[in-house]
C-alpha cells in the first residue's frame, strides 16, 4: 500500500464527517446561505437595483428577483466587461467561464475568489466519499486522466477567459500533480482527435488508476488504445485501473461498450460540475443520485418542468421540493448568478439526505405534438431495448418529423449509431415505442389516437455522430450531443451520415 492510499483513508473520513454538520441542516444550510448571499451583494449595482437592503425573506427575494437567463444577465456582465467593478458580486470575478449559447452567442458566466474553490473542493469530496465508503485509495498511488478542455486562457478585457474544465486544470491540488495525465503540452492542444492521439501515445504504457471525462469522449480514447495495443482490453493495458469518474451525461447508454471495451465491471463517480456551479456529485455506491450541494456558494430554487414556459410559474426553495418531480433547477451564487436558470432539469430521488438525478435540458425536449417527452424518457427505454436485444450503441438523438413521405402520419425518428445492432430491428423499435407509450400517457393517447405513428429508427453510419460534431466544431471537450430535438435542426445535419 502506498503512502498516498494509506493517508487517504483517515483523511476521508476526518472530511466527510465534516460535511456531515451541513447534510443533516439542509433546510437551515439554505436559508443561511441566501442571507449570506444578499448580504455580501447589498452594495452591488445589482443589489442596489433590486432592494437587496430590503430582502429579509426568501418571499422578498422572489418579488424583487426575477428568474433570469443569460440573455437576462447579459447587460450586467457588459458592464463588468467595459471595466466597471461591484456589479454582479464585489469586486471582479477571477475569470469568465465561456460556454456556448443560442440566442446569446458565447455566454460569459463570472467565477469569482469565492465560488472557485467550491468547484475544486465538490470534486475532492467526491474521491473522498468513495473512499471513505468503499475503503478503496489505490488509485491514488497511480496515474490519473483528466480529458478536458484547454487549459489556454484567453483574456476578455482584463479577465481571465476560457473553459471551465481548462480553468479548473489550473488547481490540480500540488499531492495530485505528479499523478496527472497527459502532460500540459497535450493538453493545450485543441484540435480533439490530435489530442487524443497524443494522450494515447503518453498513456499507453503508464500505471493508469483513475480515467475521467464525458463517457463519449472516454470510449474514444479506449477505443484508440484498443487498436494501437493490437486489440487488447483496457484491463490488460491498465491492469490497476479501478475508477472511472464521469459527467454531463448519463452514463447507462454507454455502460454495456464500456464494460465490453475494458473487459469488466468497473467503479463509477458521478459529477454534476457546471460553470454556474459544482452542484452535486455521486457520494454512495448504493444510493440512487447525487448529493445536491447546499453549502458550497449556492442557493437553489426549484420550477416544476412542466409549468416552465407558463406566465407566473410554482417558484419553490428546498423545503417544499417533492420527490418525482421533473424541476427546472434555478440558482444564485457567490460568482453574482440570481435566480438563474441554467436549462437543466432534475428530479429529487432522496431527501435525506438531497439527492437528485439530472433528468434532461428544459429546452432538450420534443412536444411538436404536444406530448412533452423529456430524455430520461427516451434514455430509460433505451437502455432497456439495449439490454434485452443485446444491443451496443455509440449515440443517439430523437426528434419530430412532422411531414413525412407519401402522407404517411407524423412520428418521432431516433438516430441511433449502433456498435452493435439488434439482431431484430423491428421488434427493438417497437419495444422503445411501447415503452415510451408507458412512460408518457400524452404519447400514449397520441398513438392510440391515430395522430402519430409508432417511432421510426434511423441508423447512422460508424462514427456518424463524430463526424456530425466535427462538422460542428464541437468535437471533443464538454461537448454533447442533444438527447431530444423540437425541430430538425439536427436531423437535417445527421442527413449526411445516414447508413445506406
Amino acid at each position: 500500500m502506498g503512502i498516498k492510499s494509506f493517508l487517504s483513508k483517515p483523511f476521508a473520513k476526518i472530511t466527510i464527517n465534516k460535511e456531515q454538520k451541513w447534510i443533516k441542516k439542509p433546510i437551515e444550510t439554505q436559508e443561511n446561505m441566501l442571507q449570506l448571499l444578499i448580504s455580501e451583494a447589498k452594495n452591488t449595482v445589482f443589489g442596489k437595483d433590486h432592494d437587496f437592503e430590503n430582502i429579509k425573506t426568501y418571499e422578498d427575494f422572489k418579488e424583487r428577483v426575477p428568474v433570469r437567463d443569460y440573455e437576462g444577465l447579459k447587460p450586467y456582465v457588459e458592464q463588468i466587461i467595459a471595466g466597471k467593478q461591484d456589479v454582479l458580486w464585489k469586486g471582479k470575478p477571477l475569470y469568465f467561464a465561456k460556454t456556448s449559447g443560442t440566442t446569446s452567442g458565447a455566454k460569459y458566466i463570472p467565477i469569482s475568489k469565492e465560488s472557485m474553490p467550491a468547484h475544486i473542493k465538490s470534486a475532492k469530496n467526491a474521491l473522498l466519499s468513495y473512499i471513505n465508503e468503499t475503503k478503496k485509495a489505490g488509485f491514488v498511488n497511480g496515474k490519473m486522466i483528466f480529458l478536458q478542455g484547454s487549459p489556454v486562457l484567453e483574456k476578455k478585457e482584463d479577465i481571465d477567459l476560457g473553459r471551465l474544465s481548462g480553468i479548473v486544470a489550473h488547481y490540480v491540488p500540488k499531492y495530485l500533480q505528479t499523478n496527472r495525465m497527459p502532460s500540459y503540452e497535450t493538453n493545450c492542444i485543441e484540435d480533439w482527435e490530435t489530442k487524443v492521439d497524443k494522450i494515447v501515445d503518453e498513456t499507453i504504457n503508464e500505471n493508469m488508476t483513475l480515467i475521467s471525462g464525458i463517457p463519449a469522449w472516454v470510449q474514444m480514447y479506449f477505443e484508440k488504445l484498443v487498436e494501437k495495443s493490437g486489440g487488447k482490453k483496457i484491463k490488460e493495458i491498465f491492469p490497476n485501473f479501478s475508477l472511472f469518474v464521469y459527467g454531463g451525461v448519463n452514463f447507462k447508454p454507454y455502460e454495456k461498450r464500456f464494460e465490453e471495451l475494458i473487459g469488466k465491471k468497473i467503479d463509477s463517480v458521478e459529477l454534476y460540475p457546471a460553470s454556474e456551479g459544482f452542484i452535486a456529485y455521486q457520494d454512495s455506491q448504493h444510493a440512487e443520485g447525487m448529493l445536491l450541494e447546499l453549502n458550497s456558494g449556492i442557493f437553489y430554487e426549484f420550477i416544476p418542468a412542466e409549468e416552465f414556459f407558463e406566465e407566473n410559474p410554482t417558484r419553490i426553495s428546498l423545503k417544499d421540493v417533492e420527490l418525482g418531480v421533473n424541476y427546472a433547477i434555478i440558482l444564485s451564487n457567490t460568482a453574482g448568478l440570481w435566480g438563474y436558470n441554467i436549462g437543466d432539469t432534475v428530479k429529487f430521488v432522496s431527501k435525506d439526505p438531497y439527492r437528485i438525478i439530472v433528468s434532461g435540458r428544459i429546452k432538450h425536449y420534443t412536444s411538436a405534438f404536444g406530448e412533452h417527452v423529456i430524455a430520461e424518457e427516451v434514455e430509460r427505454a433505451m437502455n432497456e431495448a439495449c439490454e434485452k436485444f443485446d444491443a451496443q450503441i455509440t449515440e443517439f438523438t430523437v426528434a419530430p418529423q412532422v411531414n413525412p413521405i407519401n402522407n404517411e402520419l407524423p412520428h418521432h425518428e431516433w438516430f441511433i449509431e449502433f456498435q452493435q445492432e439488434p439482431k431484430d430491428l423491428n421488434s427493438f423499435s417497437e419495444f422503445i415505442d411501447k415503452r415510451m407509450q408507458e412512460q408518457n400517457v400524452y404519447y400514449f393517447d397520441l398513438i392510440k389516437g391515430s395522430v402519430l405513428q409508432p417511432l421510426k429508427i434511423t441508423t447512422i453510419q460508424k462514427e456518424g455522430f463524430l463526424n456530425f460534431m466535427k462538422n460542428r466544431g464541437k468535437l471533443g471537450g464538454q461537448n454533447k450531443i442533444p438527447r431530444l430535438s423540437n425541430d430538425r435542426k439536427i436531423a437535417d445535419e445527421l442527413a449526411d451520415f445516414i447508413s445506406s
